[in-house]
């Protein structure tokens, strides 16, 4: 399902209990310097990630000072968050101009909020030029936090230089079968640089069998509920795309690679190292 770019006044984009991806929570706020905005979600813990500025989280009676460095956009600079517990309450105060993602994942348990810094970022890059899939993913929580999170998986992904493909070769993960598949709901959110620049998301529900496309634009939301699901950016552009995921039985993803495809697994560079980073 492709969501179009819009203003959603500081609203849920996908909200609790969302019928095609009940296990994922997505929502945009945007705030003015000083401007404050609380939340609590029930049922689903979340993370706090500026796209832009900067604020100030207090979640749980904790206070996570000065969050976030970006200035123009997503590229400028690397990406902080805060993880907050279910059921809790959290304030952000903006100290600046500020864009902010709140990504989340249905789990029932409430844990303990803490705060990742820029260098605690998990950072893996795979791919290659020659075979257009050149990519740069960051975790923000990632494997390093496997025992302080429930199902929540909160990433940056990076095209590397202007055009290609991500998420290839094709895979799903919307049915959950140990050892081969975990059911994992996703929720994309797409930015280009320049910020005119667009691509496509590809969502094939059935190996060898007609799908869907969809336009992508520049502040799209794509929720993955099931099938295969490549994206690319067109020549000339770089693409970005914040990604959360949400497990249904476990926190680690295990994809599945399209069987029609599963052989380009072999050509392309360092891509069992981003496999084994969502856990």
């Amino acid at each position: 399902m492709h969501i179009a770019p819009h203003d959603n006044q500081n609203r849920p984009i996908v909200d609790i209990d969302h019928p095609l991806v009940p296990y994922v929570y997505f929502n945009i706020i945007r705030l003015g310097a000083g401007q404050t905005f609380d939340y609590r979600t029930r049922g689903y813990e979340t993370c706090v990630v500026p796209a832009t500025g900067t604020v100030t989280v207090e979640a749980a009676g904790q206070t996570f000072a000065a969050i976030g460095q970006r200035g123009a956009d997503v590229w400028d600079g690397e990406p902080e968050g805060v993880y907050v517990p279910q059921h809790t309450g959290a304030r952000m105060t903006a100290l600046t101009d500020t864009e902010v993602f709140i990504a989340g994942a249905q789990y029932g348990e409430t844990l303990r909020p803490f705060a990742v810094r820029a260098p605690d970022i998990d950072r893996v890059q795979y791919g290659s030029d020659d075979t257009k899939t050149h990519r740069k993913i960051k975790h923000i929580l990632g494997a390093a936090y496997h025992d302080r999170v429930g199902r929540l998986l909160v990433s940056e992904l990076f095209t590397v230089g202007a055009g290609g493909w991500s998420g290839f070769p094709s895979h799903k993960h919307d049915t959950d079968r140990l050892p081969d598949e975990t059911r994992h709901d996703e929720c994309y959110n797409f930015r280009f640089r320049p910020d005119y620049g667009s691509g496509l998301q590809m969502l094939q529900r059935v190996d060898n069998q007609v799908g869907d496309a969809y336009h992508i634009m520049n502040r799209s939301t794509v929720l993955i509920d099931k099938g295969y699901h490549p994206c690319c950016v067109l020549p000339g552009y770089e693409m970005y795309y914040f990604t959360i995921l949400g497990g249904q039985s476990q926190r680690s993803l295990k994809q599945y690679f399209q069987p029609t495809h599963a052989a380009q697994l072999h050509t392309i560079p360092g891509i069992m190292d981003m496999v084994a980073k969502f856990k």
